[in-house]
């Protein structure tokens, strides 16, 4: 009788081991993943600071563009002010019962569309008279010693100051008051103190 024999196991290959420092398939794929999304927020970031890049610029053009919309308008307001001011030296010079009816009236009429202007632009005037003197919007044209206002207060206007929009387009022409300076006290002469007479000496009579 054959002996039995023992059934052979077949060859089965023995797993590949991983060498120490190599990364399986998986880690590999999970550091792609990682590095992509690392690159999607630096490219999110360039995007956002483009961005803004972009506004700052429409805005800065924006504000160049006004500024010299501004400077534009101030030369001629300008020119209106002076005008203005010509219209309001002559009207005040003209007396009620000089001029033909009407006429008076229409220069009246154009003083306020000039007005009617200047509001239509954001350009008030300036209220000097009785407040502090500001050299950003005061040009001090002389200093009156008085004692009536204190010293510092604008006294007199000799030319209206504008503003257009808070931003000083012509400062007004002023007079400031000061304080009178301190007249030297005259000088005190001492009296002249009385001299003791000398008694003079008894002349000898003469002998009759």
């Amino acid at each position: 009788m054959a002996e039995d024999k023992a059934p052979e196991t077949p060859d089965v290959p023995e797993p590949a081991q991983v060498e120490a420092g190599e990364s399986t398939p998986a880690e590999a794929e999970l550091a792609e993943l990682e590095e992509a999304l690392r690159e999607k927020d630096q490219f999110r970031a360039m995007a956002q600071r483009a961005q803004a890049d972009l506004i700052n610029y429409r805005r800065r053009v924006e504000d160049e563009r006004e500024e010299l919309r501004r400077s534009a308008n101030t030369g001629l307001i300008l020119r209106i002010l002076t005008v203005v001011d010509d219209l309001e030296r002559a009207l005040a010079l003209v007396p009620d019962d000089a001029v033909a009816p009407g006429w008076l009236e229409g220069l009246q009429l154009v003083q306020r569309n000039l007005q009617n202007l200047l509001d239509a632009e954001g350009v008030t005037k300036i209220e000097a008279e009785g407040k502090p003197f500001e050299p950003w919007e005061h040009e001090a044209v002389l200093y009156e010693e008085t004692t009536e206002s204190e010293e510092g207060l604008v006294v007199k206007v000799f030319r209206d100051g504008y503003r257009q929009h808070g931003r000083i387009v012509r400062p007004a022409q002023v007079s400031v008051a000061k304080a009178p300076e301190p007249q030297p006290q005259a000088e005190t002469t001492q009296p002249e103190t009385a001299q003791p007479e000398t008694a003079q000496p008894e002349t000898a009579q003469e002998e009759a």
